[in-house]
C-alpha cells in the first residue's frame, strides 16, 4: 500500500512540472517558438527561430544560459526561478518528433 502511495504522488507531481512547463511555454514561448515548438510563428519566421520538432543540437546547460540570460534576439528570462528554466529545458525535450 505504502508503494502505491508513493508512486501516485510521483507520477502527479512530475505532471504537475510538466503541467507548470506548459503554462510556462504558453506564456514566455509560444509566441515565437510556437506551440509545438515548430517556430511556424509570425514572430518565429521573422526572427528566424530553430524548429525544435526536428533538431536539438545543444546540451541541457546551453538551452538552460540562453533561457536565463538570452541570446541573439532572444531575451533573458531572468526572472525564471532555476527549477522553472530546468522545467522548460525539458519540456523543449518532449517537442523533438
Amino acid at each position: 500500500m505504502f508503494i502505491s502511495i508513493v508512486v501516485v504522488i510521483i507520477v502527479v507531481s512530475s505532471g504537475a512540472a510538466f503541467a507548470d512547463a506548459g503554462a510556462l511555454w504558453a506564456q514566455h514561448c509560444a509566441s515565437c517558438h510556437g506551440k509545438d515548438g515548430s517556430g511556424n510563428t509570425t514572430m518565429g519566421k521573422k526572427l528566424g527561430v530553430k524548429d525544435y520538432t526536428k533538431s536539438q543540437s545543444f546540451s541541457d546547460a546551453e538551452a538552460a544560459n540562453v533561457i536565463k540570460n538570452g541570446k541573439g534576439k532572444m531575451k533573458a528570462y531572468k526572472q525564471l526561478s532555476d527549477a522553472d528554466v530546468k522545467a522548460l529545458v525539458a519540456y523543449v525535450r518532449t517537442l523533438k518528433k
